[in-house]
């Protein structure tokens, strides 16, 4: 009963801050975030509790794939909260707050996929920090996408209204490379403990997630390291941070939907 309500005010606040955003966004583009920071942080909180209730249960750590993205949607707000007390990056709420609502709408309406599991914790670290690594790659990808927006609109000499509320193309890339670096650090120690902790992380369950990883660690290690030498940026360098997340995708969401929906 306490993780719907929680869970379902959190629902409530952000479709709330989505609509606020978005009229005061039409009505005056450099409004005051201090309203929209308050509803952020009162359905993060609140998106928090739910999510410790939905992955915690009685009988072990329930990993299914609606519980996942709820953690995952959690971890994303919080990261651009904080970010976003010195950056503006409020414009990303428009895409987060409704795709926060719908994840938690489906793990509190969706019963479990997978049975919950009792874990040591050291392979709970390694999920964590897994999730953390997807996390903010995925808002690297976010990001991605509204500074090639941002890009594209700069060259065809465009101006809407939600091109005035990002900060420089300068700073969305340097923010962007940020994510990634970030990501890439987190996501190798991922691959670390898997191989530290798992007996055989290449079994036929975890060697599509595994080698699917990998490739995304080779493809976000070769856009670092042509940031760093060979200065990219723009397109070449959103399309590279996409191919790698999709990568991850793949790896992650593939391989649990498979496992959950297809062969369950």
């Amino acid at each position: 009963m306490f993780t719907s309500i929680t869970g379902f005010a959190a629902v409530i606040l952000y479709l709330g801050g989505f609509s606020y955003l978005l009229f005061k966004l039409l009505k005056e583009p450099t409004f005051n975030t201090s309203g929209l920071q308050t509803l952020a942080a009162g359905a993060i909180t609140l998106h928090g509790l739910s999510t410790m209730q939905l992955l915690f249960v009685a009988d072990g750590l329930d990993l299914s794939l609606f519980r996942i993205f709820v953690l995952i949607a959690f971890v994303i707000n919080l990261v651009v909260f904080i970010s976003g007390r010195k950056k503006p990056l409020h414009s990303m709420y428009l895409l987060l707050f409704p795709i926060s609502a719908l994840s938690l709408i489906a793990a509190l309406e969706t019963p479990s996929t997978k049975p919950a599991v009792l874990m040591s914790p050291y392979i709970q670290a390694h999920i964590v920090i897994s999730i953390l690594a997807y996390s903010l790659l995925a808002i690297a990808a976010l990001h991605a996408l509204l500074t090639g927006y941002q890009n594209w609109q700069l060259k065809h000499k465009k101006q809407n209204f939600l091109m005035r509320t990002f900060p420089p193309l300068q700073t969305m890339e340097d923010f962007l490379f940020e994510l990634i670096l970030a990501g890439e650090i987190i996501l190798t120690l991922s691959l670390i403990s898997g191989f530290l902790y798992y007996d055989d992380l290449f079994d036929q369950k975890l060697l599509h997630k595994v080698t699917l990883s990998i490739v995304a660690w080779l493809v976000y290690a070769v856009l670092l390291w042509g940031r760093h030498s060979r200065g990219w940026r723009g397109i070449k360098a959103i399309s590279w941070s996409w191919v790698g997340f999709v990568a991850i995708l793949m790896g992650y969401v593939g391989s649990k939907i498979v496992l959950e929906f297809i062969l369950n």
